[in-house]
């Protein structure tokens, strides 16, 4: 059994075993996930969590890299949850975004984690709110999220992020791309990146005039600005914090970032709640209850939907 006060503590302190610690019970479903989520949430509430997401190869990891640098710079602890494919042998993070900001493994304000989706769809692991709240009772001013780049079914960084950031960058069909995955809707900051390259003028247009056709926004409403940057070489980095402080003043001012954490703390609440009765519902396979419905959806006398009823009434007492 671990010590969970001992592990938040230290983790408090900012010492990367702890978190790492803290982090693996999270991803393993431990049976004491519940004390550490008890422990942290007094702790929680503090950081500024941005997701970035974008078709692979719009270079999210070298975005990534270059903000923790520009946050850094200003003093800020900054934590990273770069969440990467699944391995189909061992369900590990595959890619290993940690590798790609190596710059950053031994600066003592930084921590970095890869996290693997293990199957999850819309970008993210599944335990990825558990991991931002560690990371943020952890004293981090900033949690970055970087999605897994797998393309249209990468909205759900919305759901999670105080500020969504989505990257295109010229000469990938990122403008139709963008339509199609539909993250025109979720963006709250567009970076081209890759703006030395031909066609990052017309890249900037063309979604600028995509945003324009979509605008149902009145007088005070947040319009995503769009910056261009070269990540590598770190150009345009100081415009994009610019353009997230901006996009946090304005949320703070409207009441708005308070809404989105309430809303992701629901979000956060129901998953956990259909998990647990989920696997109540797994727990039945075999049970003589399940399939005398079975059986009398069969002979015709019940329909799939009141069989479902009553289960879900045998289920929570209701």
């Amino acid at each position: 059994m671990v010590d969970v006060p001992t592990l938040v503590e230290q983790a408090r302190e900012g010492r990367p075993r702890a978190v790492a610690r803290l982090i693996s019970l999270v991803e393993g479903a431990s049976p004491q996930l519940r004390e550490v989520m008890a422990a942290l949430a007094p702790l929680a509430g503090n950081a500024y969590v941005v997701g970035l997401t974008g078709s692979p190869g719009v270079g999210k990891s070298t975005s990534t890299s270059a903000l923790v640098s520009a946050y850094r710079r200003a003093g800020k602890r900054v934590g990273v949850l770069a969440v990467d494919p699944s391995s189909p042998f061992s369900g590990g993070a595959l890619l290993g975004d940690r590798v790609r900001m190596s710059e950053h493994a031994s600066d003592p304000g930084v921590y970095i984690r890869s996290m693997a989706t293990r199957g999850h769809l819309g970008g993210l692991a599944w335990s990825a709110p558990q991991a931002i709240r560690v990371l943020d009772a952890a004293g981090c001013d900033v949690v970055l999220v970087e999605t897994v780049g797998v393309g249209q079914s990468e909205v759900e960084i919305a759901s999670q992020a105080d500020t969504s950031v989505v990257l295109l960058a010229p000469g990938m069909g990122d403008g139709i791309q963008a339509a199609k995955a539909g993250i025109l809707e979720i963006g709250d900051v567009y970076v081209v990146n890759k703006a030395d390259r031909d066609g990052a003028d017309a890249t900037a247009r063309e979604l600028n005039h995509m945003l324009g056709l979509g605008e149902s926004r009145g007088p005070g409403d947040w319009r995503p600005p769009i910056v261009k940057t070269v990540a590598a070489r770190g150009e345009g980095i100081d415009e994009v914090v610019e353009a997230l402080e901006k996009h946090r003043a304005w949320m703070e001012e409207h009441g708005v970032l308070a809404e989105r954490r309430a809303a992701r703390a629901a979000r956060e609440v129901e998953t956990i709640a259909v998990t647990r009765l989920r696997e109540r519902i797994d727990d039945l396979h075999g049970d003589r209850r399940l399939d005398s419905l079975a059986e009398r959806i069969v002979a015709g006398r019940l329909d799939p939907y009141a069989a479902a009823d009553e289960l879900v009434a045998g289920i929570t007492g209701a």
